[in-house]
């Protein structure tokens, strides 16, 4: 539909009647064709927000995929980097692309590591869980960061009413409750289910110490406030 190499339009329906883990496993070879990758402006502009704060030593890339965030972190960590998600097909791209870093199938609601990296970032993974589900993501996050270290990940500014983004984001987050209503197994992806002062209250909950910072590359809404904000969750302790 996106390219000649990215999936047709009866490859994403099956896709989108597949369990997500599934879904994406379909996918994942022509995923990086398709507008659902997170795109270079917003990793470009995350990781110059990130580069003052560091350098770190080990990184995690949380619900990785195909290993878009690797752009981020190979430049701003010293050691190792790591990238974590469910789908093994999302994983196998991944790998073959970064054949360096660390890839690790797991749930990241249950995230296996205990104090293990200085810098966590994701992209694109909120609208893929439940809000009741946020909690076990960061405190796993937490976890896995050492004492000062970084969760770091981006947050738009929800669209105006009056502009078109608004009912079309809606209107899919509509459709997609429908579908999870009447079909199994659920497909959860959603984009209004992570407003920022939830996302801040959650994060908050689980330990953190919570600032933003406007990534002014994207930029400004019409009132004159940021597109978008990086969220910088900060384990406490000393590092």
């Amino acid at each position: 539909m996106f390219s000649p190499q990215g999936p047709s339009l009866r490859e994403l329906a099956i896709q989108a009647l597949s369990s997500v883990e599934r879904g994406y496993d379909l996918l994942a070879p022509k995923f990086d064709y398709t507008p659902f990758r997170t795109p270079e402006s917003i990793l470009d502009a995350a990781a110059d927000a990130l580069r003052p704060l560091g350098p770190f030593a080990r990184g995690m890339d949380v619900c990785c995929g195909t290993g878009a965030g690797m752009r981020v972190l190979q430049p701003l960590c010293k050691g190792r980097i790591t990238g974590v998600d469910f789908s093994t097909g999302m994983l196998a791209q991944a790998r073959s692309a970064h054949p360096d870093a660390e890839w690790v199938r797991a749930d990241v609601l249950a995230l296996p590591f205990a104090e293990a990296f200085d810098l966590a970032v994701s992209f694109g993974a909120l609208g893929h869980l439940l809000p009741a589900e946020r909690p076990a993501l960061f405190a796993g996050v937490y976890r896995a960061l050492r004492p000062g270290g970084l969760f770091a990940f981006p947050i738009g500014a929800p669209p105006p009413i009056t502009s078109g983004w608004y009912w079309a984001l809606l209107g899919f987050d509509l459709t997609m409750r429908v579908r999870n209503a009447v079909w199994r197994p659920r497909f959860v992806m959603y984009y209004r289910t992570y407003p920022l002062h939830a996302v801040r209250n959650d994060l908050t909950a689980a330990g953190f110490i919570v600032t933003t910072v406007p990534l002014a590359a994207l930029g400004r809404r019409e009132d004159g406030s940021p597109r978008c904000r990086l969220v910088l969750a900060r384990r406490t302790g000393t590092p």
